[in-house]
């Protein structure tokens, strides 16, 4: 199937899937498609099993779509982008040691917490995976890869929820970083599973990551500065320039940090956050103006639902291949595995919120909320994709327990969150 073919047939789900949401289901938008793309996959599993050839080509027409390349180097930028400029980025400046504390703290808690659990689980005899191979740097790549959150259906939720102004922003500012963060620690356990734990050494860990992270932020510092420049030279008269010059950067930035190494993911953010000049209301009396026109927030925001009901719509296709290596002893696990992980991210917000309350206020049960609210999705499912082939089995088990995990914090956590907020 050719690529015009394929996003044709993308866009006509995602349209009939969102009118079918808005219409009949009326639930939040990545709800409501996220439970229509598994009754998708759910029909292509029904009809496989009736008729065989349609299930082979439907998991082979998965397996031919590279999600993982499509998800991390074309569709996450984008949304990661319209995330950042929607973002109060005043609020954010202001508290920005705590959202950095909450994000690194938090993945790195987790990644740790729920790999060493799954490390143990999955040795457990009663389960009989021993045979999987997985080892305990597997166990880890899969707590980095479900540790970060998704800032698209994070922001989609938060935005109805009243929160107050600053506890929005550390939310969303959160999950928004703890993605940078979170695909950092990944990429850095997945180059020592690579060249082997015995070739690594915590130099060249440290030189990796300190690479990444700062060259990403530092890329995104000066790309968005530049863009800054240009904008304001532009003016918001020539909003059809504006439109183009912002999805320029947004292209390019991910072409260059490949390049270097550098995290394209904290690049696209920070660059976000330095064009996303909002202003107060008051202020624009005194003759100031924001970087960019409403017509290019507007654009942004078309772009951001659109790829946002196509990415559901993937993820929820991309479950037909794990089939392949299902074993049912991994329900079992997932059963376990589930808890572990909203656990992990409960205490791993709780500790930065404990020792930052002693100078600053929080908003009540702000870390249940921040753990209810962190919802999974896309970039998990392309991260577990992205795992070498040499997992085995294994790689089928990592999957599925990842798939389980997006589902419980999308369908569960995200249709109860509103209680949770307002009990």
């Amino acid at each position: 199937m050719e690529i015009l073919e394929l996003s044709t047939i993308l866009l006509i789900l995602a349209s009939a899937f969102s009118l079918i949401n808005i219409r009949i289901l009326k639930l939040p938008m990545t709800i409501g498609l996220m439970i229509l793309a598994i009754v998708l996959s759910v029909v292509v599993l029904s009809v496989g099993v009736i008729y065989p050839p349609f299930l082979e080509e439907a998991t082979s027409l998965t397996q031919k779509l590279d999600f993982s390349e499509l998800l991390v180097n074309v569709m996450l930028p984008f949304l990661l982008f319209a995330g950042a400029i929607s973002v109060n980025v005043h609020e954010l400046l202001k508290d920005r040691a705590t959202i950095l504390f909450l994000a690194s703290f938090g993945v790195l808690f987790s990644t740790f917490v729920v790999g060493t659990g799954v490390h143990y689980l999955i040795q457990m005899p009663v389960f009989g995976l021993q045979d999987l191979g997985l080892s305990y740097v597997d166990c880890l790549l899969f707590g980095a890869l479900i540790a970060p959150t998704d800032p698209i259906a994070v922001l989609a939720m938060v935005k109805k929820m009243n929160l107050s102004s600053i506890t929005e922003t550390r939310i969303a500012g959160e999950s928004l970083f703890n993605d940078g963060i979170g695909v950092v620690v990944f990429l850095t356990l997945l180059n020592i599973k690579i060249d082997g734990v015995e070739n690594i050494t915590a130099a060249s860990v440290g030189s990796l990551f300190v690479t990444e992270v700062i060259g990403g932020v530092l890329l995104g510092a000066v790309m968005g500065y530049l863009g800054l420049k240009l904008l304001k030279y532009i003016e918001n008269e020539h909003t059809e320039l504006e439109v183009l010059v912002t999805l320029s950067l947004v292209l390019l930035l991910p072409i260059i940090s490949h390049k270097f190494h550098f995290s394209a993911v904290l690049g696209v953010v920070v660059m976000g956050l330095f064009l996303n000049q909002n202003i107060d209301a008051d202020k624009e009396e005194d003759g100031l103006q924001r970087a960019m026109g409403d017509y290019v927030y507007k654009f942004w925001h078309l772009l951001d639902e659109t790829l946002n009901a196509i990415l559901f719509i993937l993820i929820g296709i991309e479950i037909l291949p794990i089939f392949s290596s299902f074993q049912s002893s991994f329900i079992f696990v997932a059963l376990m595995v589930v808890p572990l992980v909203v656990i992990a991210r409960w205490i791993g917000v709780s500790i930065p919120i404990g020792i930052l309350s002693m100078k600053k206020s929080f908003e009540k049960r702000t870390a249940l909320i921040i753990t209810w609210g962190g919802l999974r999705g896309g970039l998990s499912v392309a991260l577990a994709l992205n795992l070498p082939e040499t997992l085995g089995e294994g790689k089928g088990l990592i999957m599925f327990l990842t798939y389980a995990v997006v589902l419980f914090t999308i369908l569960v956590q995200g249709l109860t969150l509103k209680k949770i907020v307002k009990s």
